[in-house]
């Protein structure tokens, strides 16, 4: 059974699995190009403004959904999309989630039902800076 390990956060995303020794090794490692992006770099500095009928008052029109939120949600999908297809390629048989809790219930959200199927088990934990030698001592369990 090949069993890999996705560490993600809301920018950040690494496949890790055991060796044969039962060392941690990334296989593969993305990050978000507007991770270091602010909200307004994201989008327009100001909200678009509105004008009223009855009286010459502007006001700003609040955006749907945070740029910076948004941009997370769509990360997400495309670790899950990434997810799919190293499965397609045979990379793994069994996987376990380590994220934040939003970001853990995102992710399980985005993974279609047969991938979902195959999660083992998830950890709430952001351990995405933690180096692949120190991951032992947090995955001794999973």
């Amino acid at each position: 059974m090949k069993l890999w390990y996705v560490i993600a956060d809301g920018g950040r995303a690494r496949f890790v699995a055991r060796d044969d020794k039962g060392t941690f090794r990334t296989v593969g490692s993305f990050v978000a190009t507007e991770l270091h992006l602010r909200s307004s770099d994201l989008g327009l500095d100001r909200p678009a403004r509105v004008k009223e009928s009855a009286s010459p008052a502007r006001h700003a029109i609040e955006p749907r959904r945070d740029l910076k939120e948004a941009a997370k949600e769509d990360f997400v999908k495309l670790v899950a999309e990434q997810i799919e297809a190293e499965y397609g390629s045979g990379q793994f048989d069994k996987l376990v989630l380590v994220a934040p809790p939003g970001v853990l219930t995102e992710l399980k959200n985005a993974l279609s039902k047969p991938i979902a199927r195959l999660v083992a088990s998830d950890l709430q934990k952001d351990l995405t800076k933690i180096p692949d030698h120190d991951l032992a001592a947090h995955l001794s369990q999973h």
